[in-house]
């Protein structure tokens, strides 16, 4: 079940500490817990707008996609290619960026049917995100909060998964144990292809992330996955569109163009990156 423990204050890094329905310091700030169960651990000082991260439409689109398992085989590489000597003695994992909680679900499930200890957290800086997660998965301390400064001790977590998201390695080194694993899934050149080359009159070159490497960091594991997927109606196309930057990003003549199919064989091309801590 959710634990909601070893967690810190936002606003001054005290453990907190459950009372019933609220999470509390010793300085006397509190957090209730959501009827969901989740807690939302963002201060107002903290936000960047009002109501920050992905939208209550943009997470029902995403939902509503992922549940149909088009991108489940990036669940099976991230799997297949977790390091095996890191499962042995369980694990506790962040999802940093979780969205709407569909990948860490799903790992949740498969690492629980081989038997492994695990213990899972996920935090999203949108409160619609969480909100749809803590309804999904109550095995999950789920929490709205920031990868900027993560509600969370030092040496927390022995995994942090950061899929298309934002890191920020300076607390994913804090937050991580000793030899702790970081694994980053980004998109590849050629991820839903077919879709962009609709979309823009032209496709930039692609831009490899990171490719000095990342302070605090060795690279442990680089693997790619390519896959084809079909999108069979004008909902789904939609669906994922509004789940990526493509959406705002896009010309209106090539949004249009797209509104027009009602079906798409797509490329999945996906980048994973298995990092571990370094000591020191």
């Amino acid at each position: 079940m959710s634990t909601l423990e070893n967690l810190s204050c936002p606003i001054d890094a005290a453990p907190l500490s459950r009372d019933e329905r609220s999470l509390k310091c010793e300085h006397g700030h509190t957090y209730d817990l959501a009827k969901t169960g989740y807690v939302n651990l963002l201060p107002v000082q903290n936000k960047r707008s009002k109501d920050p991260g992905d939208s209550k439409e943009m997470v029902v689109a995403r939902q509503t996609f992922l549940n149909k398992q088009h991108y489940f085989p990036i669940v099976k590489t991230i799997l297949s290619s977790w390091p095996k000597e890191d499962l042995v003695n369980g694990v506790r994992i962040l999802d940093a960026g979780c969205g709407e909680g569909y990948y860490l679900n799903e790992i949740g499930k498969a690492l629980l049917d081989q038997e492994i200890s695990i213990e899972r957290t996920g935090l999203d800086i949108s409160k619609w995100a969480i909100t749809a997660a803590s309804k999904r998965d109550k095995g999950v301390s789920w929490l709205v909060g920031s990868n900027a400064s993560l509600p969370v001790p030092s040496e927390r977590f022995d995994a942090i998964l950061c899929l298309f998201g934002f890191p920020v390695f300076s607390e994913f080194s804090r937050v991580l144990s000793e030899t702790g694993l970081l694994l980053l899934v980004e998109s590849g050149p050629d991820h839903l292809i077919e879709l962009r080359e609709i979309l823009y009159p032209s496709i930039h070159d692609y831009k490899q992330t990171f490719s000095d490497g990342v302070e605090g960091f060795e690279l442990v594991l680089e693997k790619a996955e390519t896959y084809v997927f079909t999108l069979n109606s004008q909902t789904e196309i939609e669906q994922l569109l509004s789940m990526t930057p493509h959406i705002h990003k896009a010309s209106y003549d090539g949004r249009e163009a797209v509104k027009q199919l009602n079906s798409i064989n797509l490329t999945a091309d996906i980048k994973l990156r298995w990092y571990r801590k370094k000591l020191g």
